[in-house]
C-alpha cells in the first residue's frame, strides 16, 4: 500500500530524514537509497509517495519512494516571472557604467578590466542558474559564500541579472545584505586601485 507525504526534515550529511504522512500520525523515517536513483538529493518539503516496511527493530521506514507525477507537471505549468526591478536595481549597472567612465578619463584604466568584469559576470549567472537547477531538483546547491565570491570578484553585474531573470536569490534579505555589500566593496576598490588612493595615504 501507498502512501502520501512531505519530507518534513532532513540530514544531508548522514543521509537520512522523516516524512510527515498527508493522512496525519507517526512521521516515518526515511533513507536516502529508499530515493529513486539519479534523482539528486532530497529537499525539505517535497512531496513523496511511498511504501512502509517494518526494520530489524520493529520500526516503521519509507521504502520504494516515487515523486508524484502531478507534483512535477504543476511545477512545469507555472514558470516564474522575472523579479520585480525596483529602483537600486535599475540604477546599479548604469551607475557602474557613469562611474568607469569618470575613472576612464581621469586615471589609465586598462582594456582587461571590462572583459574582467563580462568574464566574472557570466561565470556568476551561470552558478546563479545552476543553484536554482540544484535546488529544484533537490541536488546539491552552490553556497552562498561562493556566490559572493564571485560577485565580489567583478561578478556582481552578472549576478543581479540572474536574481531578475531567475528570480533567485532575489528576496532573502540576509543574502541581499551581503549581496549590495559586495557590490559596493568591488566598486570602491575599482576606483580607488585606479585612482591610486591608497599609494597617496602611504607617508
Amino acid at each position: 500500500m501507498r502512501f502520501d507525504g512531505h519530507l518534513k526534515s532532513w540530514n544531508d550529511e548522514r543521509g537520512f530524514g522523516f516524512i510527515e504522512p498527508v493522512q496525519g500520525g507517526q512521521e516515518i523515517f526515511i533513507h536516502i537509497k529508499a530515493f529513486p536513483a539519479g534523482t539528486g538529493r532530497p529537499a525539505v518539503g517535497q512531496a513523496l509517495s511511498f511504501e512502509v516496511e517494518l526494520n530489524a527493530q520493529g520500526k516503521k521506514r519509507a521504502k520504494a519512494v516515487q515523486y508524484p507525477v502531478t507534483a512535477r507537471k504543476t511545477k512545469a505549468q507555472r514558470p516564474e516571472a522575472p523579479a520585480p526591478w525596483t529602483l537600486p536595481r535599475v540604477a546599479a549597472i548604469p551607475l557602474f557604467v557613469l562611474v568607469y567612465a569618470y575613472v576612464s578619463r581621469q586615471w589609465p584604466v586598462s582594456p582587461v578590466v571590462p572583459v574582467l568584469y563580462l568574464l566574472a559576470s557570466l561565470v556568476a549567472f551561470m552558478a546563479y542558474a545552476l543553484d536554482k537547477s540544484a535546488a529544484l531538483a533537490g541536488r546539491w546547491r552552490v553556497s552562498e559564500r561562493m556566490l559572493h565570491a564571485l560577485g565580489l570578484a567583478c561578478g556582481w553585474p552578472g549576478a543581479l541579472l540572474a536574481q531578475q531573470m531567475l528570480r533567485h536569490k532575489s528576496s532573502k534579505p540576509s543574502f541581499l545584505a551581503v549581496y549590495w555589500t559586495t557590490v559596493g566593496v568591488n566598486i570602491a576598490g575599482f576606483v580607488v586601485y585606479h585612482a591610486q588612493l591608497l599609494a597617496a595615504l602611504r607617508p
